[in-house]
């Protein structure tokens, strides 16, 4: 069924606010991910053993990134330097820190420029990831 709109409003201020959301909604983009393959992490040109990643979002004008990477059992992601922002979100599972501290399901996590951090997961996790103002470099 489509929705028609009564002959009385087409011409109103109504309409033309409908027919923006319509133009809205057709630039809408939904990735559904339960139904997307995820490679191999390589971010940085070699595979990261155990790490599987979806990418999302990506301007490289804007230095902004956003993906979905899972860590399988006990493996780890290479040391790294934010040369930006990192942000993300744990979705599931748990994620252990260089330095010892954990992140748990539900925990978001902001690291600012200039830090240094390799992750590692004991159980596996997923993780939604947000980089923006500059990317990572490995380090080690």
């Amino acid at each position: 069924m489509v929705f028609q709109i009564p002959l009385a409003l087409r011409n109103s201020n109504y309409y033309s606010v409908i027919n923006q959301i319509r133009g809205f909604m057709e630039r809408r983009r939904i990735i559904e991910t339960k139904h997307e393959y995820f490679s191999p992490y390589n971010r940085y040109g070699t595979v990261s053993s155990g790490l599987k990643w979806l990418p999302l979002s990506k301007d490289e004008k804007l230095e902004h990134e956003v993906f979905i990477v899972q860590f399988e059992p006990e493996s780890s992601s290479s040391l790294h330097k934010h040369k930006g922002y990192e942000e993300f979100y744990v979705i599931d599972g748990e994620l252990i820190d260089d330095d010892g501290k954990v992140f748990k399901k539900g925990d978001y996590i902001k690291f600012e420029k200039g830090t240094k951090h390799s992750s590692y997961s004991k159980t596996g996790c997923t993780l939604l990831v947000i980089l923006y103002a500059g990317t990572n470099e490995l380090t080690g």
